[in-house]
């Protein structure tokens, strides 16, 4: 039987616990990441869409450094984006800061109409160092 438990980063549980999901789960070597989102400490979102993304990636570390886990250990990435069109160049820029050079995760993007209030949104599958 595996073992599966629930990573949350430091501070934040509580607005976990308020929708009721974990931020990951670590289970059988891998670390499974709900969507990750540009979110400020009070739970809003990031009014400058550059700078939102650049949160979400912050607020993405936090999970993995949570779980012992960092960039580097991503192997799988999925994006959602309320106007894939007008904000895949910021994207694309912000994910070459974050993921400078190979090997690169797999990377799925997704156009959604909704993000409670949010533009976009990142989730992740890594692998526990270790």
């Amino acid at each position: 039987m595996s073992t599966r438990d629930v990573v949350f980063p430091a501070g934040r549980q509580a607005l976990y616990d308020h929708h009721r999901y974990s931020a990951a789960v670590r289970s059988d070597g891998f670390l499974f990441v709900s969507g990750t989102v540009g979110s400020r400490e009070d739970g809003s979102p990031e009014p400058d869409f550059e700078q939102q993304v650049r949160l979400a990636f912050s607020n993405l570390q936090a999970i993995l450094h949570a779980a012992g886990a960092s960039l580097d250990d991503i192997v799988d990435v999925t994006s959602f984006h309320t106007d894939p069109e007008r904000q895949f160049d910021t994207v694309l820029a912000v994910k070459n800061e974050v993921f400078p050079a190979a090997p690169y995760p797999t990377w799925t993007a997704i156009g959604v109409n909704w993000l409670a209030g949010f533009d976009f949104e990142i989730k992740v599958i890594a692998r526990i160092p270790g």
